[in-house]
């Protein structure tokens, strides 16, 4: 009797961030830059616009699905958790 694959599971994965040697950018850059990025999506989800209409707005113009929108909203908005002053 076979057994199919679990469709979910855990994976340690370690995250390297490749720079570039002869003009290397400061982790405090980069910390900035993610945070400004954090802070378009609270302007984004703070917005006049519902969620539908900026998941319809944004899958539309990027032509995406809906759901890779959503997924890439719902992760702008927990960056600030990877970033400590």
């Amino acid at each position: 009797m076979k057994t199919s694959p679990k469709k979910h599971q855990l994976v340690d994965k370690t995250i390297t961030i490749k720079t570039n040697e002869q003009n290397p950018e400061p982790l405090e850059l980069i910390a900035e830059s993610i945070i400004k990025i954090a802070e378009g999506f609270d302007k984004i989800k703070n917005s006049r616009l519902s969620d539908r209409a900026v998941l319809l707005l944004l899958s539309d113009t990027a032509n995406v699905p809906m759901s890779t929108i959503k997924k890439v909203l719902i992760a702008g908005e927990n960056l600030r958790r990877f970033i400590k002053k």
